[in-house]
């Protein structure tokens, strides 16, 4: 579940009329804190980041499946979309199971290097298409 603190920040965005990427960019970067600060850990950047928007679609930002993203990926967005519509409480027995994996993880994906080469990376991808 994100943060209060969170969600009063991207509920102030859509008020401000930005863009739903906005809002689901205060997700992503509560994500990199907690992976910060040792909450968990995270397999890489691009990780981190699908779970921050993960977390945005379940809070009921209005955010499209990605892309270019394989059908079980879509998949998952969409349903996710729709559990936020409907109010659905996540499932404890599966949100301590995901935490356990990701304690597992390294602390490196939310590091500057990181992000910067994650940023340079998906500018790069933006450029030719």
């Amino acid at each position: 579940m994100p943060d209060q603190e969170t969600l009063d920040r991207a509920r102030e965005d859509a008020r401000e009329g930005k863009s739903s990427s906005t809002q689901a960019g205060e997700f992503v970067r509560e994500e990199m804190h907690h992976i910060r600060e040792g909450k968990h850990g995270a397999a890489s950047t691009k990780q981190a980041i699908a779970i921050g928007l993960s977390k945005a679609r379940r809070a009921g930002v209005r955010l499209g499946p990605p892309k270019h993203a394989s059908a079980r990926t879509r998949a998952q967005a969409k349903r996710e979309t729709a559990r936020a519509k409907r109010h659905a409480k996540p499932s404890p027995k599966r949100s301590r199971a995901t935490l356990r994996a990701l304690r597992k993880k390294g602390h490196r994906a939310a590091s500057k290097a990181a992000l910067s080469r994650q940023a340079k990376a998906a500018a790069r991808r933006r450029k030719t298409a």
